[in-house]
């Protein structure tokens, strides 16, 4: 009988699929294999790359040198916001799976239960966002994208704890805070379509960043650390960008996240999104 496929050989797979649709595709059939045992939880395998690797499209430009997105008003400012929502899923699909290539084997097979689900409904959100645009008639990779987004992995590729401070709780938490006013905004534009999108995404995003609150509480618990300063700790450590209002306190609530944990971390005043 041939060994089974070890787990971070078969997340370096889904890291190194350079199509937006087919690494969507790899990271559900990813966790469906992984679900129906076939995947070795093991720390054998070949290296995580410090990139996944990316479509051709799109551009992929500094912060900086992204142009100023308008509201949501006429379907070319809807398209642009849309065509950036799905940058950021695309993102947040190889986030979760470079997490389990990363530190899966050493973790509990519960971890990488979460992060491969995860990584499924990301893939599943980038699906809903690829689609919308498609009925406006382009696609993904039309319009040129943000280059920074992979930094917070970068900075935080040796210390599971950071990463799971930085990624979930304040790049995903982010998404938190600003896309209830998103679907008030496509709802007032009669868009029904992108209004369902968008709460499906939000309601995932809670348990999202609920799971990265859990595992990091658990890691806590094992140093002996409280969560909260340790969390401000690693967030003013490694996170560039400002944690600022206004949030949804209740939805970061429900994913653990009380105001005691981000309210006083006073980073500079200049926004970094997930």
């Amino acid at each position: 009988m041939a060994a089974a496929e070890t787990l971070r050989d078969a997340c370096v797979e889904v890291l190194l699929t350079a199509g937006a649709d087919a690494k969507a595709e790899a990271a559900m059939r990813l966790n469906m294999r992984w679900k129906a045992g076939v995947i070795s939880l093991s720390e054998a395998g070949a290296a995580v790359p410090d990139r996944p690797a990316r479509p051709a499209r799109p551009e992929l430009l500094p912060p900086a040198a992204m142009p100023k997105r308008k509201r949501a008003g006429s379907p070319r400012a809807r398209f642009a916001l849309l065509h950036a929502l799905a940058h950021i899923e695309l993102n947040a699909i190889d986030l979760a799976v470079d997490l389990v290539a990363r530190w899966g084997a050493g973790m509990p097979p519960a971890f990488t239960d979460d992060w491969l689900q995860i990584a499924d409904e990301e893939a599943r959100h980038f699906m809903l966002l690829q689609g919308l645009l498609r009925g406006a008639g382009g696609c993904y990779g039309d319009l040129p994208a943000h280059d920074g987004l992979w930094e917070a992995a970068l900075v935080t590729a040796h210390d599971l704890e950071a990463r799971l401070a930085v990624v979930p709780q304040v790049l995903e938490a982010r998404g938190l805070d600003v896309t209830p006013v998103m679907i008030e905004r496509f709802e007032a534009l009669g868009d029904a379509a992108a209004a369902a999108v968008l709460a499906q995404i939000l309601a995932d995003e809670i348990g999202h960043v609920e799971a990265g609150n859990r595992w990091f509480r658990k890691l806590c618990a094992e140093s002996v650390s409280e969560p909260s300063a340790r969390f401000r700790a690693l967030v003013e450590q490694h996170f560039r960008g400002a944690v600022k209002p206004p949030f949804n306190d209740s939805a970061r609530r429900q994913a653990g996240l009380t105001t005691d944990w981000y309210a006083a971390l006073g980073l500079p005043d200049s926004a970094t999104k997930r």
